[in-house]
């Protein structure tokens, strides 16, 4: 499990943020709970190809990291939800120009793209 950096222990505001959303699935998680919040099993349909083993341990980090919020129902059986916090929505926000960008390359329309 990653280990939490203090504030102070980041080079950059980009090495921080890379320090939150690194990792192959992190944006992708990002990106499915900025649409609606969603249940575990939602989460690993929604993204085929992450094991159970790796969603779990990035939602762990995501929620530990203030990104996440990990809300368990009372019910039988019982039932967990995963939704952004207003820092993992805000953090949502910021990705959306990088996100513009990564389609503009795709389409070759990018400033230097291939």
């Amino acid at each position: 499990m990653r280990v939490a950096r203090r504030p102070g222990a980041y080079v950059c505001g980009i090495d921080a943020a890379m320090g939150v959303i690194g990792g192959k699935w992190k944006v992708l998680i990002l990106w499915a709970l900025g649409v609606r919040p969603r249940r575990f099993g939602e989460l690993r349909r929604e993204l085929p190809g992450v094991t159970e083993k790796v969603l779990a341990a990035h939602l762990r980090e995501l929620e530990a990291d203030g990104i996440v919020r990990r809300e368990v129902y009372d019910e039988v059986p019982p039932r967990v939800e995963y939704s952004l916090t207003p820092a993992g929505e805000a953090l949502n926000e910021a990705l959306g120009p990088l996100g513009a960008w990564g389609r503009r390359y795709v389409l070759g329309d990018a400033a230097g793209a291939h």
